[in-house]
C-alpha cells in the first residue's frame, strides 16, 4: 500500500500536540518519526507509548558517537519497540558493524523484532560548499554513494539520502533490498524551506526511494489530512 512508504514526522515540540497529529493521521499513513525535538521534550517514554499503541515508530536521533557508545543506545533503542533507526554513516565501518551486531544479539536473546537500521549519507541541508567547510572536497554525490556502500558493507539495511541521489544509488551495486529514506519531499507547490536538495513524493519513489518522510507540507498545512491525501496522490502517477 502507498501509505506504507509515507512517514509523517512528528517535528513538534511537546507530547500533547504529537499524540494530536497521530491521532489525526494514525490510519493513513504508515509510520511516524520521532526526531531530536521531540524526544528531547518527551522522552523515551513517548516513543514507548507509541510502539506500545501499535505505530511504526522511526526513531530519528542520528547516532554518531564512539562504537560502544552507539551500540548501546542502539541497544536501547530496539528495546523501546521502534521498527527503524538512524546512524551517522560517516562514524565508520566499525560503529555501524558493532551497532547491527549487538542490535541482532539482544533481539535474539530478547525475543524482540530487530529494527532497521539506516544510516544517514549527506544532510539535505547541506550542499557542496556545506561538505567543503567541513573539509570534504569530493563531489557531494559521490560522498553520498561512498557513505551507502559503506553502510551496505558494515551491514545496515539501508540509508537516508536526498532524493536526487537515489537514482544514482540504484543504478549503483548496492543490493536490491537495501532501502532508501527519503527526507526533503515537498508538494509540487511548497516552498523549501530550509532543505537544499528536495524533489517531490512521486520523483522520489520513481527514483527509487522505499520510504519519503515529510514534516512541514503536512504539519503545517490547514487541514492535514488533505495534504496527507495530496502527497498519497502525487505517489500514483508513476503506477505503484
Amino acid at each position: 500500500m502507498l501509505k506504507n512508504k509515507l512517514i509523517v514526522a512528528l517535528d513538534v515540540s511537546g507530547a500533547n500536540e504529537a499524540r494530536s497529529i497521530v491521532a489525526e493521521l494514525g490510519q493513513q499513513v504508515g509510520a511516524f518519526k520521532i526526531g531530536l525535538q521531540l524526544f528531547v521534550s518527551a522522552g523515551p517514554e513517548f516513543v514507548r507509548e507509541m510502539t506500545s499503541s501499535g505505530f511504526n515508530v522511526f526513531l530519528d536521533l542520528k547516532f554518531h558517537d564512539i562504537p560502544n557508545t552507539v551500540a548501546k543506545a542502539a541497544v536501547e533503542a530496539a528495546r523501546l519497540g521502534v521498527w527503524m533507526f538512524n546512524v551517522h554513516a560517516l562514524g565508520g565501518g566499525e560503529m555501524m558493524r558493532r551497532t547491527v551486531d549487538d542490535v541482532t544479539s539482544i533481539c535474539e536473546k530478547e525475543n524482540l523484532s530487530r529494527p532497521l537500521i539506516i544510516g544517514v549519507t549527506v544532510l539535505t541541508s547541506a550542499d557542496q560548499m556545506t561538505l567543503q567547510q567541513v573539509g570534504i572536497n569530493d563531489r557531494l554525490e559521490n560522498e553520498v554513494q561512498r557513505l551507502a556502500r559503506l553502510a551496505e558493507a558494515s551491514g545496515l539495511d539501508g540509508v537516508v539520502a536526498s532524493p536526487l541521489e537515489c537514482r544514482l544509488l540504484r543504478a549503483s551495486d548496492i543490493r536490491d533490498d537495501f532501502k532508501i529514506v527519503t527526507p526533503g519531499v515537498r508538494l509540487i507547490t511548497a516552498t523549501n524551506d530550509d532543505q537544499k536538495r528536495v524533489t517531490t513524493a512521486d520523483a522520489a519513489l520513481d527514483a527509487g526511494a522505499d520510504y519519503i518522510v515529510v514534516g512541514r507540507p503536512i504539519l503545517n498545512a490547514p487541514d492535514r489530512a488533505a495534504a496527507v491525501e495530496e502527497i498519497l496522490g502525487e505517489m500514483q502517477p508513476v503506477g505503484r
